[in-house]
């Protein structure tokens, strides 16, 4: 096994980090603060093709593997942990599922608009009655005429305040639970869609989320995803590689407050202010980090080798998501109340790092998933088999 990156992977994290320090963490504070999305950070990220990492190359992608998707997300979530969710969930939730599920003329249609950053991305599941529980979800999908009429409502969907396209997963009978769901490609200005007002968050505030309303919005049936009651196949493979994105994004922040933290105790040694304790603070918070990464590149790593990696992603999720939320209230009671001021950096990664261990799967439903898949693997063979 190779521990070290390549030296693509790493002139590539390097070309991210410095796109992320002079883009994103100058805007990051005044984001936060306005709880609005600084969208002077689309055109670098659409220059350095972020938006595109998951399209193919012949509808204009700059694709990239898993491992440098994540690594994209890890710098970029250093900086603005807002702006790095916008680029998971349109490359991981949209970009990518659109890839591999769509019809060549829905590929054609709105990759090459993705990538380009002429759409924005988002991913409708979510709903205020079903949240963990994803395969309750009552958004209704009835067939009509050359099409479906949708009717319901999507809660917390991120992007979709910008968004110009939504991957959008309704129901064709709510009795039938995961066997009916399908996913629907949803152009913004479609008749009888509407998104309601952004969403006031605890962290990644700038994020821009709000409430989908659909009332007997008109659906063609070639803006089905996949074939009716493939929704929850699409849903839950898609969730595989977007849980990846997301601990990276958990990895990231984690990092900024671990380097703070780094920067914190290096001055208050030099100015013999800082005793032993900080410091072992400071070792386990490198420890944690250095795992953490472990299990988002394991993951990563997997996924590039053509490897299922249900369990591995959760894994990675679980982890590094604790992790963030562990290591940014580490960094604030090593900073003491000046950290707490709402213009410093360290109180937004403490606040940004809970929604990791909440969106994409709580840190309860990672086990779950884990439990599920360790107890499939060790079920005994067949009565007769072999």
């Amino acid at each position: 096994m190779d521990y070290e990156l390549s030296a693509q992977e790493q002139a590539f994290a390097a070309e991210v980090r410095a796109l992320a320090e002079r883009e994103l963490a100058p805007r990051a504070l005044e984001a936060d603060r306005q709880g609005a999305f600084p969208v002077a950070n689309l055109p670098p990220l659409v220059d350095a093709g972020l938006l595109a990492m998951a399209i193919p190359a012949e509808y204009g992608g700059r694709p990239r593997s898993t491992l440098e998707y994540a690594l994209a997300m890890e710098e970029l979530s250093a900086a603005c942990a807002a702006t790095a969710v916008l680029v998971s969930v349109h490359n991981s939730l949209v970009a990518e599922p659109l890839a591999r599920w769509g019809t060549p003329e829905q590929r054609a249609a709105y990759l090459p608009e993705l990538a380009r950053g002429e759409r924005i991305g988002a991913f409708a599941l979510t709903e205020p009655s079903a949240g963990s529980d994803a395969a309750s979800l009552q958004t209704r999908a009835r067939r009509d005429t050359g099409g479906y009429r949708l009717r319901g409502s999507k809660c917390f969907t991120t992007n979709s305040r910008l968004a110009g396209l939504f991957l959008v997963f309704a129901t064709l009978d709510p009795s039938q639970g995961a066997r009916a769901i399908t996913a629907f490609l949803v152009e913004r200005d479609t008749p009888g869609f509407t998104i309601g007002p952004a969403d006031h968050k605890l962290g990644i505030r700038a994020s821009p989320s709000a409430q989908l309303f659909f009332d007997d919005c008109f659906v063609p049936e070639t803006r089905r995803l996949g074939g009716e009651g493939e929704g929850w196949r699409v849903a839950m493979s898609t969730l595989d590689s977007g849980r990846i994105g997301i601990a990276a994004q958990a990895l990231g922040i984690a990092r900024a407050a671990y380097e703070a933290s780094l920067a914190w105790v290096r001055r208050q040694r030099a100015a013999s202010a800082v005793g032993q304790g900080a410091e072992w603070v400071l070792a386990d918070m490198s420890v944690r980090l250095d795992a953490a990464r472990l299990l988002v590149h394991r993951a990563a790593a997997l996924k590039d080798a053509g490897r299922r990696v249900t369990r591995e992603a959760a894994a990675a999720k679980l982890f590094a998501s604790e992790t963030a939320m562990w290591l940014t209230s580490a960094a604030l009671d090593l900073h003491g109340a000046d950290a707490c001021a709402l213009d410093t950096p360290v109180q937004r990664y403490f606040r940004d790092a809970k929604i990791t261990e909440i969106y994409e799967g709580t840190s309860e439903i990672q086990r779950v998933i884990i439990a599920e898949q360790l107890l499939r693997a060790a079920a005994p063979a067949p009565a007769g088999a072999g």
